[in-house]
């Protein structure tokens, strides 16, 4: 397993872009898929990106296609979420995941990932 720490979250305007990155722990990052999970306030996790090892291949859910963007830096052991175009809605504590060579596939859940970060809040003000 590895450790992984969020940052970026904040308070943002509908309409305005914020940046998350999680930081991975280990040496062997190159070879974990990486996903994104939000949960809004008395709802369950919801999953949102993911990128995997390897290719660096993404999926993302509907409600976030167009909008966010995953990345990976390897050397860095970092994985982004841009968000841009962002909405009430979006409102939610993001999760960080990681699963050591875990296939891209269309329909992550949070069992599909071992190592998950404490979470960073992002507020979208209407």
């Amino acid at each position: 397993q590895v450790q992984l720490v969020e940052s970026g979250g904040g308070l943002v305007q509908a309409g305005g872009s914020l940046r998350l990155s999680c930081a991975a722990s280990g040496r062997t990052f190159r070879n974990y898929a990486m996903g994104w999970f939000r949960q809004a306030p008395g709802k369950e996790h919801k999953f949102v990106t993911a990128i995997s090892w390897g290719s660096g291949g993404t999926y993302y859910a509907d409600s976030v296609k167009g909008r966010f963007t995953i990345a990976r830096d390897n050397a860095k052991n970092t994985v982004y979420l841009q968000m841009n175009s962002l909405k009430p809605e979006d409102t939610a504590v993001y999760y960080c995941a990681a699963e050591s060579l875990l296939r891209l596939k269309s329909d992550y859940g949070e069992a599909d990932f071992g190592s998950w970060g404490q979470g960073t809040q992002v507020t979208v003000s209407s």
